[in-house]
């Protein structure tokens, strides 16, 4: 959705009026630009509803007196003071693979950095992330294939559980948020990489960030676990450099400008693009690196950075951050 705000649309790149101006930095689809269909984006939301049922039906609420929609009957809910997003029981997500500091360092089970992506909170916690998950990423996915954008979505969410482990190690942690705003990290690093291609380009940088900074604000409120999405908007920011990366402008239409033109673009992308991803690649090898190895280390994060707690919590008058 947002995606669809910052991409222009130019006028026939062979025209003499636009031909004539290379700095304008709009960018030009031409029939030459190959669009793909997006399917994997599809599949990742019917693949989370079905894992979201699965985990409902082996929750079958016990309390059936104070279940919520016991007509659902093994689908019906917890009762709204255990879990207010209606959904399963914190040890039935446990059960089933949830992000658990404990369980990750001490039992071994680092595949629950994976599983914890598949797994939601609840009904509203489903739908408000696989909304966002079909504005984001069927564009994306139509503009760069599944290949990239899955790579994406799935290092994104694994960073973000990387992450919300060396923070967050008393409770447990479930949800794409982490994928999802790798999503929004890459869409960032896309604009920036490929900045000469398109127009508005203040206005974009603006309005994109204004929705990630939105979002990161939210993550402050008590049991939302902002670490995650920390960790998958750098993730998918530094990915965005690597994977995202589109030749410069002109260059797919060089054999259709005037040899007087087409004579300056002697390379498919400029030098910038190429240290971006030079140093973005570095970046992302470094970091998974070093927070694994700390991570499997059993290391606390909050004892490295006393004040980070404040990224995925603010006490106020009215609510506390505790367990």
């Amino acid at each position: 959705m947002v995606h669809g705000d910052i991409e222009s649309r130019g006028r026939n790149p062979s025209s003499p009026k636009d031909t004539g101006n290379f700095s304008t930095g709009v960018y030009y689809e031409t029939s030459t630009e190959r669009h793909w269909t997006s399917w994997l984006v599809p599949m990742f939301v019917v693949a989370n509803v079905a894992v979201f049922l699965v985990v409902m039906y082996i929750n079958d609420c016990p309390k059936k007196g104070q279940c919520v929609a016991r007509f659902l009957g093994r689908f019906s809910f917890q009762p709204i003071n255990e879990n207010p997003l209606l959904g399963p029981s914190s040890a039935t997500l446990t059960k089933l693979g949830a992000l658990e500091w404990d369980k990750v360092v001490h039992r071994h089970q680092g595949w629950r950095l994976i599983t914890c992506i598949w797994l939601h909170a609840g009904v509203i916690h489903l739908l408000a992330n696989m909304l966002s998950l079909v504005f984001i990423g069927i564009r994306l996915e139509q503009q760069f294939g599944f290949v990239r954008i899955g790579v994406i979505y799935l290092l994104s969410g694994f960073g973000g559980s990387i992450l919300s482990s060396l923070f967050i190690q008393n409770n447990i942690s479930v949800g794409a948020s982490g994928a999802l705003f790798g999503l929004l990290g890459a869409m960032l690093s896309e604009l920036l990489t490929n900045w000469t291609i398109y127009s508005n380009k203040l206005a974009a940088l603006v309005t994109l960030i204004m929705i990630v900074a939105i979002n990161l604000a939210v993550g402050i409120l008590p049991h939302v676990d902002n670490f995650a999405h920390i960790g998958g908007f750098l993730s998918g920011f530094l990915l965005g450099f690597i994977l995202l990366i589109r030749p410069q402008f002109g260059w797919i239409d060089r054999n259709n400008l005037p040899s007087s033109y087409a004579g300056r673009i002697n390379s498919k992308h400029l030098p910038y693009q190429y240290v971006l991803w030079v140093i973005a690649l570095v970046l992302l090898i470094v970091g998974y690196t070093v927070s694994l190895v700390m991570l499997f280390r059993g290391e606390n994060g909050n004892k490295h950075c006393h004040w980070c707690h404040y990224l995925s919590c603010v006490p106020t008058s009215s609510w506390s951050c505790g367990n």
